[in-house]
């Protein structure tokens, strides 16, 4: 029996998060999570959970800047090895919204599989920020290339993991972070203390901390002095920065 050829299907947007704006000068781009290998289609219900709640923030949040926050909806479920499918549906949504939009800055944002997608993409010429909640990134093997980091060059970078993680190793986000800081020094990496892979003991921070870097990355607003920390701090401080529980609250835009 012959093996079942992948079936032929497109990535697609999802319409504008809240009031789409009437001149848009930066968009931000939302990648939900995905499994390691899969060509079934993306559940969106699933997957709409925690990355709903953020592009609304961002969304209402940089509405005044003229900025667009839309979804990625990618066109299989998985990775897929050297298909790399969600971080090639990650690079095609880039190119969508230069090509609606005109040369406006893309901040990438991704939870779990997203993450990786996020980071593998962040090389397009559009984006200028790459945010990776939680991100899945392969275990490493002397066997295998590890996973690149040349492609983040140029870019903003931040990196948030719970430190009880269980579906995604937080040690494997700190060692990729600690590789980009080579080469980038605009790399930072948030820890967030006792919380699992959903984040969910800590949403509101962590939605707030996405929302400040990315307003910052896109449209130079000034960022908190945790992030303005992590960026200038060397390896393991500004790779290891403690997300406070109550950051967000003193922020006001």
């Amino acid at each position: 029996m012959g093996q079942q050829a992948t079936p032929v299907r497109t990535a697609g947007l999802g319409k504008a998060v809240g009031p789409e704006p009437t001149a848009v000068s930066g968009a931000v781009l939302l990648l939900p999570g995905g499994e390691e290998a899969s060509v079934r289609r993306p559940s969106l219900v699933r997957a709409a959970i925690f990355v709903r709640s953020l592009g609304r923030r961002i969304a209402r949040t940089g509405r005044a800047e003229g900025l667009a926050v839309h979804t990625v909806h990618y066109r299989y479920r998985g990775w897929n090895g050297g298909e790399a499918h969600l971080a090639a549906d990650a690079e095609w949504a880039a190119a969508e919204i230069v090509r609606r939009y005109g040369d406006v800055p893309v901040c990438l944002v991704g939870v779990d599989m997203g993450g990786r997608a996020a980071l593998r993409a962040g090389g397009h010429e559009a984006v200028n920020s790459v945010v990776a909640l939680a991100p899945w990134l392969p275990e490493e093997d002397v066997a295998a290339p590890a996973e690149p980091v040349k492609q983040l060059v140029g870019r903003r970078v931040l990196i948030v993991h719970g430190t009880n993680d269980e579906r995604t190793d937080p040690e494997l986000s700190f060692r990729f972070a600690a590789r980009a800081k080579k080469v980038n020094r605009e790399v930072c990496r948030f820890e967030v203390h006792s919380d699992g892979h959903g984040l969910h003991g800590h949403r509101d921070e962590v939605i707030a901390l996405s929302t400040d870097f990315a307003m910052g990355a896109l449209f130079g607003c000034p960022v908190s002095r945790p992030v303005e920390d992590a960026l200038a701090a060397p390896p393991p401080i500004g790779l290891r920065m403690p997300l406070a529980t109550d950051f967000g609250r003193s922020l006001r835009r």
